[in-house]
C-alpha cells in the first residue's frame, strides 16, 4: 500500500489514504506502454484516403495510337499513370488495415503502469469527492484551476496543463460542466485506458473511482 494525500475541491489536503499497490505501485515497462499506446492510436485511424490505379480509373484502356510510324512516344493505354486522368501509382487505398491486436492483459498492465507513474510524479490527484450540484462550466473551471495551483504553485492564468477527470459512474453535471473547457476530458473509470492516461498531465479521481478500477481491471470487489 502507498500513503497518498486526499484533497478537496480547492486543492487543500484534508487527509491521507492508502492506495492499493497492485494499481499504483506497478513496475514500469516502457516498451510495453509504448506498444499499447501505438496500438490504440493505430486502432483509432480511419481508412479514408483512397486512390484508383490504372485498372480502376474510368476509360477503356485502349491503345491511343499504333506502336510505330507516328513519330510519337509509344503508349500502351490511355489509363497510364503518366497521363492526365490516368491511374495513380502506389497511392493510398482504403483496403489497408492499421489495426494492431494486443492481449487484454497487456492493455491492462500498461494502464496500471501509467497510473503508477502518475502517482510517483505527483500528477495523480485524489479528491475526497468529485460531485457537482449544477453543470456550470465556470464553477468547474475554478475547481480545476484551484487544484492545479495547489499542486504546481503556478498562478491560475499561467497553468494550462491538461486534466483527465475519472468518474466512478456517469455524472451528467460534471460531463456538461467540463466539456467546453480546453484540455479537459471526462471518462468513466471502467473505460480508462493507457492512451488517455498518457495524453493528460493530471489525472483527477475520487476514492470511489479507484474501487471501480479494481473491480474492472483486477476483478477485485470490496
Amino acid at each position: 500500500m502507498i500513503t497518498f494525500a486526499i484533497k478537496n475541491k480547492k486543492g487543500v489536503e484534508t487527509g491521507k489514504t492508502e492506495l492499493p499497490a497492485d494499481i499504483f505501485d506497478v513496475k514500469i515497462n516502457q516498451n510495453l506502454v509504448y506498444q499499447v499506446a501505438v496500438s490504440q492510436m493505430a486502432n483509432k485511424r480511419q481508412v479514408s484516403a483512397n486512390t484508383k490505379d490504372r485498372s480502376e480509373v474510368s476509360g477503356g484502356g485502349k491503345k491511343p495510337w499504333r506502336q510505330k510510324g507516328t513519330g510519337r512516344a509509344r503508349v500502351g493505354s490511355n489509363r497510364s499513370p503518366i497521363w492526365i486522368g490516368g491511374g495513380v501509382t502506389f497511392g493510398p487505398t482504403n483496403e489497408r488495415v492499421f489495426e494492431k491486436k494486443l492481449n487484454k492483459k497487456m492493455k491492462r498492465k500498461a494502464l496500471l503502469m501509467v497510473l503508477s507513474s502518475k502517482a510517483k510524479d505527483k500528477s495523480l490527484v485524489l479528491l475526497d469527492e468529485l460531485e457537482m450540484n449544477n453543470s456550470k462550466t465556470k464553477e468547474m473551471a475554478n475547481i480545476l484551476q484551484s487544484i492545479k495551483k495547489e499542486i504546481s504553485g503556478v498562478s491560475k492564468k499561467e497553468n494550462r496543463e491538461s486534466v483527465l477527470l475519472v468518474l466512478p459512474k456517469m455524472d451528467k453535471n460534471i460531463i456538461l460542466a467540463a466539456r467546453n473547457i480546453p484540455k479537459v476530458k471526462t471518462i468513466q473509470a471502467k473505460d480508462l485506458n493507457c492512451l488517455d492516461a498518457l495524453n493528460f498531465k493530471y489525472v483527477i479521481m475520487s476514492e470511489s473511482a479507484i474501487n471501480v478500477i479494481r473491480e474492472t481491471f483486477l476483478k477485485i470487489r470490496n
